[in-house]
């Protein structure tokens, strides 16, 4: 059955810290007990000074104990939000890291379909502002609903017609409060939709600046994102300028019990039907009767935005995953590659049409064909990154599919032109093939990867940072450390897909000189638009128009395959040239 990702999912992790909650809520209690006291206190100072009390030390002590009230009331109130932030912190944790394992199960098309902006907002900034809601929703709440119930209960106690005049401004104040969240969830929802135009504008802007200066596309770049800035802001202005009478006059009337206690007070009291000193403990604690209940109200906001915000991540959490079974004892030996009749299809376009081809265990083998026709696809189904439509890819007779992702990923290296470089230093992105490399074995893959002379060169030398995204060096550079990152994971399948693009000749020849004695009793298969580096390998497969057009050596597809010859040629003339 489907797992559902909504407030019953998040119930249940709140459900794990049940007992921390509690005490969170516990303490919350006693931290308004304490917040309320003093009213009583006072009430009974007032009491004694009508009753013409003059010990001065009564009221000295009267005072000491309302200052103890108040620090123990800022005590617990802290121990309550220590330990709700705590908990909170740790459940926001739980969601982030099961967004990342969802995006590790997901086929690679819906991660690169959706805008990096978008799930780094969802992740980061969306999880984060759920902090405040969880962290004081539960026991502030809590707190404050029993709060004035205690102290209105009371009030009964003392006088009920006293405590039915403490409540008169509040069902007056509650329509016009209700008045504020009329169309509430449309205009919500549309600022979430703004907001998150604006974020993905901003990141496109930003990720884009060299294009755009380029291209002298900064002023029709820059309008987009101040147009986007502009709706952002006014959807909020619109939605505050429709409440703010409701706002005016819930806020003027909620607070103000003293508009039905004074005058009802004041009539019984000349009644005499209401002792004096009554009537000024009741004036006093009617005060702290609507303020805890206002601070509530804040929470329906509150429990909107953490709803909107599980949608969001729910848009993430129910997307399907690949069919790999989560856990298995199997143990890959063999590296034969196999495609049955593979079909694959982006966007509901099919881009593979029954593709069929055999690669013998130890082999290296190369794709070529057009832009377009598909090499990389089926490099990235034999990586495991997608599953097919149609059809089955077999590793060592064993379909992918029934092959857990961990393992699958254990046993490939996969490298392309876009391999990404994390802020970190050199020796640490390359050590993230091997874990438990030292950092004489990284240094050792650096040099057979071309690496180590640059590296040696910088200011720093393997201890550079690279920056975001490797953004402090250059493609080519990038390149290299990707590829000795990946040979550095000693893996049985190597894919090089467009790995030495960003190359110059000179280290790409050093580079498949390493990567060939690296791949001796493996297989290869290389993705290449130089045909001149793939020439000597055991086989070449044409891919052309999502199929598998030819399949033989360099030489007999050069006699047998006139697409093939006519790139080798084309490929021949633009080298001469050069």
């Amino acid at each position: 059955m489907k797992k559902r990702y909504d407030f019953s999912w998040l119930k249940g992790i709140i459900k794990k810290k049940t007992g921390w909650y509690i005490i969170s809520v516990g303490a919350a209690i006693l931290g308004v007990f304490f917040a309320m006291a003093p009213y009583f206190v006072i009430g009974n100072i007032v009491v004694k000074l009508l009753d013409g009390v003059r010990d001065y030390s009564i009221y000295l002590n009267l005072c000491l104990l309302i200052m103890l009230f108040w620090i123990l009331r800022i005590a617990f109130h802290n121990l309550s939000t220590l330990i709700s932030h705590k908990i909170t912190f740790e459940m926001l944790a739980d969601i982030r890291k099961e967004i990342c394992d969802k995006l590790y199960r997901l086929p690679l098309g819906y991660v690169k379909d959706t805008p990096s902006g978008s799930l780094k907002n969802i992740i980061v900034e969306r999880v984060d502002s759920m902090e405040i809601s969880l962290a004081h929703m539960i026991p502030e709440l809590t707190a404050n609903l029993l709060g004035p119930v205690c102290i209105v209960i009371y009030l009964f106690f003392l006088d009920w017609r006293m405590a039915l005049a403490s409540l008169i401004t509040i069902p007056v104040g509650m329509i016009a409060y209700m008045g504020m969240f009329k169309n509430m969830d449309e205009r919500y929802n549309n600022t979430i939709v703004k907001t998150k135009a604006l974020n993905d504008t901003a990141v496109e802007y930003i990720n884009g600046i060299e294009v755009i200066k380029v291209f002298g596309k900064a002023q029709s770049s820059y309008e987009k994102f101040v147009s986007a800035a502009k709706e952002g802001a006014d959807c909020f202005i619109e939605w505050m300028r429709s409440c703010i009478w409701y706002s005016s006059v819930a806020m003027s009337l909620l607070p103000s019990t003293l508009v039905g206690v004074l005058p009802i007070g004041v009539y019984l009291y000349n009644k005499g039907s209401l002792n004096g000193a009554v009537f000024i403990l009741i004036i006093i604690l009617s005060f702290g009767v609507v303020a805890p209940l206002i601070a509530c109200s804040a929470f329906g906001e509150d429990l909107a935005k953490v709803g909107t915000i599980m949608s969001e991540v729910s848009s993430v959490l129910e997307e399907k995953d690949m069919e790999r079974p989560e856990s298995s004892n199997l143990e890959l030996e063999d590296t034969d590659i196999e495609l049955k009749n593979v079909h694959f299809a982006y966007h509901k376009k099919e881009v593979l049409h029954g593709i069929n081809m055999k690669i013998d265990a130890g082999s290296v083998v190369a794709f070529v064909g057009p832009s377009g026709s598909g090499k990389s696809t089926i490099a990235k189904l034999i990586a495991g990154l997608w599953d097919v439509g149609k059809g089955d890819v077999l590793i060592g007779g064993v379909n992918t599919k029934d092959i857990p992702l961990d393992i699958q990923n254990k046993f490939i290296a996969y490298v392309s032109q876009d391999n990404y470089l994390f802020d970190m230093s050199i020796r640490e992105n390359i050590r993230l093939g091997n874990p438990k490399a030292s950092d004489k074995e990284v240094e050792e893959i650096a040099k057979k990867s071309g690496c180590h002379d640059f590296i040696k060169a910088l200011e720093n030398g393997y201890d550079t940072m690279v920056g975001s995204a490797g953004g402090h060096l250059s493609g080519g550079e990038k390149q290299r450390i990707s590829i000795a990152r990946a040979m550095l994971k000693d893996a049985k399948l190597i894919i090089l897909d467009e790995a030495t693009a960003y190359t110059d000749p000179e280290n790409e020849a050093l580079i498949q000189s390493a990567v060939a004695k690296l791949a001796y009793n493996k297989t290869m298969i290389v993705i290449a638009h130089r045909l001149s580096t793939i020439r000597d390998v055991d086989k070449i497969f044409v891919i052309n128009d999502g199929k598998v057009e030819a399949a033989n050596t360099h030489d007999e597809l050069l006699k047998t395959c006139e697409l093939y010859k006519s790139m080798w040629e084309a490929h021949i003339e633009v080298k001469d040239r050069a």
